[in-house]
């Protein structure tokens, strides 16, 4: 190991990227290609302790499996293409489901679609019928930039005079001069990685649910068809569900604060959620995998130190959606940060922490659009109004639906929050809600 004291990468420099899911395979990929651009050889293991071709939770990383068509085109432009066989369903609109009715919400623009995928090749039970899993198909893209994958379970982390020390479960041992932390919200790896960063605060967190279903493509067709189920229910620590179609499954995601087997009954059985179902299917049968996973709802402190650093939801997420825009997101910064700058602390203060602090920022604007959203969830009247003027404006030109957009971008992480509430603080919308709401009191 070289030039230890300028703590920056150079020819010969070892990177371990400790998780493969998709902040850890940006990460590598980003690495990787400017490193050859800038003509530096490096040398990058990531170290993923699970199989993402395998079925069920040894190959699930616990996400609700959405991308937006904005994302999706990011990515095209770094060179990363979704191949068909990774792509589930395409969801070309949102159904809005309330207790006063339901109505269908197109995509704002031609191009803003959704995909769903899922993150391992799928759950119990499916086939996978030359389906691809998502971080799989990641992860194979770095491979092919150079990235060696080490299948195995980081157990220690220890910081030497010039580099850090990595072993793992299978005896695997090595010193690296600079890792990454894309572990996710892994508890007991956030230990070691406090270890390497003492300064480091790890992210706030709460359970939410996920599941799978399984149904005949056919019977998912008739009933979902190309359309994202969304829920804004009065019921308790449920910002809001939805279901979403994925080829011969429907996986249900609850998002929420603290998510328990008491409020899934409760959505599960709600007149809302049992009409788009057929009738008299068993939800709990018919689900063969799922899981309360934890999500990020506040971002993490200090993730970063002399040649460690922390990504993804490790670091800072978006609140209630996106993971996999944020995971991008801050893989990038970081990225950039070790490739042109350099590996300290101060480097990574300086150039990749403003990107956490933006999303730290667009969160707080996140937490009181869902608080507004959680005083509308029990109102009826707003309920009402709101519905009402949903319903108006898919009559009306794309341009002109200005609820619709922001409803759409909110669901699906295709804009930032404070983008929604700055549209939201249109005169034209607060005149119609109000107008609206008068109506719903009198009709």
């Amino acid at each position: 190991m070289k030039k230890t004291k300028q703590l920056a990468l150079e020819d010969g420099s070892n990177i371990a990227v400790v998780g493969g899911g998709p902040s850890g395979s940006f990460f590598s990929y980003f690495t990787l290609t400017l490193a050859e651009r800038f003509g530096i050889d490096i040398n990058l293991d990531i170290i993923e302790a699970k199989d993402f071709n395998c079925i069920g939770p040894l190959g699930c990383n616990h996400c609700g499996g959405i991308i937006s068509e904005s994302l999706i085109q990011m990515l095209s432009t770094e060179g990363i293409v979704l191949p068909p066989e990774v792509i589930r369903s395409g969801i070309e609109t949102y159904t809005l489901h309330l207790e006063q009715g339901s109505t269908v919400i197109e995509a704002p623009g031609n191009e803003q679609r959704i995909a769903s995928i899922f993150r391992g090749i799928g759950p119990k039970g499916c086939h996978v019928n030359g389906k691809k899993s998502f971080d799989n198909h990641l992860l194979e893209l770095c491979k092919s930039k150079g990235a060696n994958i080490i299948y195995d379970k980081v157990i220690e982390a220890e910081r030497k005079e010039n580099g850090i020390l990595i072993k793992t479960k299978k005896q695997f041992e090595k010193e690296y001069d600079f890792v990454v932390g894309a572990i996710g919200l892994h508890q007991k790896t956030f230990e070691l990685f406090h270890k390497l960063c003492p300064s480091f605060r790890i992210p706030k967190t709460t359970r939410t649910y996920i599941a799978e279903i399984h149904m005949e493509e056919e019977l998912i067709q008739k009933h979902f068809g190309d359309s994202m189920h969304v829920f804004l229910l009065n019921l308790p620590n449920i910002k809001f569900g939805a279901l979403i179609p994925k080829g011969t499954h429907v996986t249900v995601v609850l998002l929420g604060e603290n998510v328990d087997k008491k409020v899934v009954d409760s959505f599960l059985n709600s007149e809302a959620v049992k009409k788009c179902f057929p009738e008299g299917l068993d939800l709990q049968e018919n689900s063969k995998c799922n899981c309360y996973p934890f999500i990020n709802v506040k971002g993490s402190r200090l993730a970063f130190s002399d040649r460690v650093v922390l990504i993804g939801d490790s670091s800072t997420s978006k609140l209630y959606k996106n993971g996999i825009g944020a995971a991008y997101l801050t893989a990038k910064a970081a990225a950039s940060t070790a490739i042109f700058e350099g590996i300290s602390e101060k480097h990574f203060k300086k150039y990749f922490n403003p990107t956490c602090v933006d999303l730290k920022k667009d969160n707080r604007v996140g937490r009181f659009i869902f608080a507004v959203t959680g005083i509308i969830q029990k109102t009826a009247i707003l309920k009402k109004a709101m519905l009402r003027m949903v319903v108006l404006e898919q009559k009306k030109d794309k341009k002109f639906r200005r609820m619709s957009s922001m409803l759409w971008d909110t669901f699906t992480g295709s804009s930032s929050y404070r983008n929604i509430f700055i549209r939201f603080l249109n005169p034209k919308i607060i005149l119609s809600l109000i107008w609206n709401t008068i109506r719903a009191i009198f009709i």
